[in-house]
């Protein structure tokens, strides 16, 4: 854990080196032995990192390097800083600024080269930098304890009494279904959660079931560490399958080697039907591992793997196998098992429900928080102590012994993490309680931060998303919204597990997380600092020299009389996010920022951009979306290593033809040809001639097309080959879109947005092999679009809104994978036909404002994936009344579907009507 900040500072110290090699030459030999140092330092960390826990002794080591660390990369930004300051005004002004700085950059090459020589000096003091790193060989297991405390526990649930479970019946059900079915082979059942969500006690609970010891003949319970060992593992099956037929185990088994073990086990399971459950499964080839000593002789035995890694429970094992995603408890169930614990009783005295309801939202549905919190407020007796525990539960969280349970079994999921994706989990605590961290976004912050190293074989994007994706399947993330195809779009971290990287951060001064103005030396010196507050004086925080990344989050509503002013001093800054923040204006001095990378203005006040920002050189991301800004300044093509650039504006009528408005740019953003996203634009032809000089954009929208522009268009979107996402929209709703060229959109099209009336469906549409969501907007079009797009291999999304004049669609074939389907203002259609064997793999439907639908679409009861039928107002009351009553008409033709809604409009805002059951519950918007 304390290597993760000091090996990033360390990385990002030697890419600085590396990078501005030519700005650094005049303090080349310090800087060179100064590396050399680093890349020593580092090995050394990475190494330990992969072993062990740090003595005492090593974590003052890690102490002293950071605090070398610091200065080291001070005194090379600052330099740099010094070098690159722009000169102003006329040629003659900065020539002589020139002659005057040339003297100026001699004397701080002597000032770096001294400081530098100073800290070289400090490293040196121990002769052999072999000796001085090298870290003492004892290995000491990094989560020992924690390790052994999860088998105990593990294996006392199998004589712990039912007394406190709670909301794991139907998974009991499902589990026992599955492994007393009739297939004849093996099959493997994984049961996945985070750590704590409970998947031993429902494996043990299933163990304990009477109707699966008398169903097999034997069965075992095995804890697998994370470092085990397959001959120990085969010596605790022996013993565990012997035990449980009350069989004589062997009495040499201690001595006994692999193939002696395997001989035993094959030998003893041949005849027998057998079940065993191997808990805690970290890594993916334990299978591999265990395979060849559970024999399969067609006699239905069954394996359960419960791990927190998607990736082995996605394993391919070559047998049939089950996934089971344990969910977090209803909130009814955490609260009765909160009180069970605090209270011993359901009920909770009234003076303490609402610490009590605070406390269990807390816990996000986590059975071991609950019962471990529970347990610690049991002892709690008074008002007073509950807020006081309540106020401090950070604090809680790292000091009380009552805790130290969720702490282990947390930490051990962190420690398992390699130190790459250590650093991307804990950056995610930056961000509020319950906030959703979008895929993209973080992608790109971690990019600008450094985190994302370089490799050959992936771009640091991709390499990025893979990071991503790891921390989701590892249940270090918990993925809230996924795309068609399944794919992690949004994510939000536990908030224990949050508040836990909260505490591990500030303890390696990797961030701070401050709920409050503030300016004492913590915040000064954080390297991250995230700023949640309420309040409107931020400039109160001073002293901001040393923060490389500032985020700030209005954690409430600001008046839109206020306005936010920015805190000075941060000319080092790498990352500035300010989404929805209410500033008015950026100074001119902004331009200044010579390091800064990542810089986030969505929803902000902002009218206008700062002319400096041209002076930017390193920014890779500008996010002006839902600004004021109407014109982006001719400075932006300076932008060299500019690759994201978001510039459109929403509006929230979804049904209004403008539901997004396009941001102005001058001509000199084509010459940023290394532009990858660039979205928002308003079509001007100035601007369309030079768009195919933009070759490498993947990501493109342009807004405000018109009839006359249609050529260049094309000509620009012919030459973009890597483009994937592409928005085109006409200037006004009467404007046609006219896209007859059949060469007009790039093969590899993924995604495709058209906004504009059409008047035939474009013939290339049965061109595009790799798209897999197309949306259609405003088409108005008479002709079906249905036919020419029903073959698409991969098409998994389709949404038509206001784009289909006709009265029946009808899905007679193809849609081999489709999983979404919107169907959204289509005035005249009163008919859906869904032939039977069409869309099987249908997962939601999406019905709103269309009005002429009377009914149900024909088929819908054929389609078996659909998970989700969602009806928006305005819908018609027939198509209502025929599902909303057990007995209505047509209630047994969505019987199938486990979630139907319907959202209309009322006095306290978007309520929402669930027809799959018989609650209704409104939701404010």
């Amino acid at each position: 854990m304390a290597l993760v900040g000091v090996d990033l500072m360390i990385g990002k110290i030697v890419s600085i080196l590396e990078n501005e090699a030519s700005l650094l030459g005049g303090v080349y030999d310090e800087l060179d032995e100064l590396k050399r140092e680093l890349k020593s330092m580092r090995s050394c960390l990475e190494d330990a990192d992969r072993k062990r826990a740090l003595t005492q002794g090593e974590k003052s080591w890690v102490e002293d390097v950071r605090d070398m660390c610091n200065p080291v990369e001070d005194i090379i930004e600052e330099f740099i800083y010094h070098m690159n300051k722009p000169q102003k005004g006329g040629k003659f002004t900065k020539h002589l600024c020139q002659a005057i700085k040339f003297p100026q950059n001699l004397l701080q090459m002597h000032r770096v080269a001294s400081r530098l020589q100073d800290i070289n000096k400090k490293l040196k003091s121990i002769p052999e930098r072999r000796q001085r790193y090298l870290l003492d060989p004892v290995q000491v297991t990094i989560s020992n304890e924690n390790q052994r405390r999860v088998q105990n526990d593990s294996e006392a649930l199998l004589f712990a009494k039912d007394d406190h479970l709670v909301g794991i019946e139907d998974d009991e059900r499902l589990l026992v279904k599955w492994l007393t079915d009739e297939y004849p082979g093996r099959s493997i059942i994984s049961v996945v959660g985070m750590g704590g969500s409970g998947k031993s006690t429902l494996a043990a609970k299933v163990y304990k079931n009477q109707i699966i010891k008398q169903h097999f003949d034997c069965y075992a319970w095995i804890v697998v560490s994370q470092n085990y060992v397959i001959e120990d593992i085969f010596r605790r099956m022996i013993e565990e399958f012997y035990g449980s037929t009350n069989g004589k185990v062997p009495a040499d088994l201690s001595s006994m080697r692999y193939k002696e073990l395997l001989r035993v086990l094959v030998d003893y399971l041949a005849p027998k039907r057998y079940t065993i459950i191997l808990d805690d499964v970290w890594d993916r080839n334990l299978w591999t591992d265990i395979n060849v000593s559970l024999q399969d002789e067609g006699r239905r035995s069954r394996v359960i793997f419960t791990t927190r890694k998607e990736e082995v429970a996605l394993s391919c094992f070559g047998v049939k196998s089950y996934v089971h995603h344990i969910k977090p408890l209803k909130p009814s169930d955490a609260w009765d098992l909160f009180c069970v614990k605090a209270f011993s009783s359901r009920s909770c005295p009234e003076e303490l429900q609402h610490i009590a309801t605070e406390l269990v939202r807390k816990c996000g549905g986590l059975p071991l928080a609950l019962l471990a919190l529970g347990g610690v407020m049991y002892s709690k007796k008074t008002l007073s102590e509950w807020i006081d525990f309540s106020s401090s539960l950070n604090r809680e969280l790292r000091n009380n012994p009552g805790l130290e349970v969720v702490k282990g079994i947390l930490f051990l999921s962190f420690s398992d993490l390699p130190y790459q994706l250590k650093r991307c989990f804990l950056y995610c605590c930056i961000f509020p309680e319950d906030y959703q961290m979008y895929r993209m976004k973080l992608v790109r912050l971690w990019i600008a931060e450094g985190f994302i190293e370089h490799d050959k074989a992936k771009s640091p994007k991709l390499l990025a998303e893979d990071y991503f994706e790891e921390l989701v399947h590892r249940n270090m993330l918990q993925a809230v919204i996924r795309t068609h195809t399944g794919q992690p779009k949004t994510c939000q971290m536990h908030d224990l597990v949050r508040e836990l990287a909260i505490s591990m951060s500030e303890a390696e001064k990797f961030s701070i997380v401050c709920s409050e103005e503030g300016s004492d030396e913590e915040v000064r010196t954080a390297p991250r600092l995230s700023i949640q507050t309420t309040s409107r004086e931020i400039k109160s925080i001073t002293g901001l020299a040393k923060v490389r990344s500032l985020f700030v989050f209005c954690t409430s509503f600001i008046p839109p009389s206020s306005a936010i002013t920015l805190p000075t001093g941060l000319r080092l800054i790498r990352v500035l996010y300010l989404e929805d923040v209410p500033i008015e204006k950026l100074p001119d001095e902004f331009g200044d920022l010579f390091n800064l990378m990542y810089l986030n203005l969505k929803g902000t006040k902002l009218k206008e951009l700062p002319k400096s920002i041209g002076r930017l050189r390193n920014l890779q991301t500008l996010d002006i979306r839902g600004t004021k800004i109407e014109v982006v300044p001719d400075g932006i093509g300076n932008l060299q290593k500019l690759q994201n650039l978001h510039a459109y504006h929403d509006n929230p009528d979804v049904d209004n033809f403008c539901f997004v408005f396009g941001t102005t740019f001058p001509s000199s953003i084509c010459k940023l040809q290394g532009l990858k996203v660039l979205d928002g634009v308003i079509a001007a032809s100035s601007l369309l001639k030079q768009l195919r000089n933009m070759t490498q954009l993947i990501s493109f929208g342009i807004t405000n097309v018109r009839k006359e522009d249609e050529k260049d268009l094309c000509i620009s979107l012919q030459t973009m080959s890597r483009l994937c996402n592409l928005f085109v929209m006409v200037s006004d709703e009467e404007e046609f879109l006219k896209l007859d060229s059949p060469s007009f959109a790039p093969p590899g099209i993924d995604t495709l947005v058209l906004v504009g009336k059409l008047e035939k469906v474009p013939r290339w549409f049965c061109s595009l092999q790799y798209l897999t969501s197309l949306y259609l907007h405003c088409s108005k079009l008479i002709e079906d679009v249905l036919p020419h797009i029903q073959a698409l291999a991969n098409l998994g999304e389709l949404a038509l809104i206001n784009a289909y004049a006709g009265s029946k669609l009808c899905f007679s074939t193809g849609f081999n994978k489709l999983v979404h389907l919107y169907f959204r203002s289509l005035s005249q259609l009163d008919e859906i036909i869904i032939e039977r064997g069409v869309m099987q793999g249908l997962q939601r439907i999406y019905v709103g404002n269309c009005t002429e639908l009377k009914v149900l679409p024909q088929g819908i009861e054929h389609l078996a994936s659909l998970e989700k039928l969602d009806l928006v107002s305005p819908v018609s009351t027939e198509l209502l009344d025929s599902i909303r009553d057990e007995d209505s008409v047509d209630r047994p033709r969505v019987r199938h579907i486990p979630e139907i809604n319907h959202f209309f409009e009322s006095v306290s805002g978007i309520s929402h009507e669930s027809l799959s059951g018989s609650y209704i519950q409104k939701v404010r918007n």
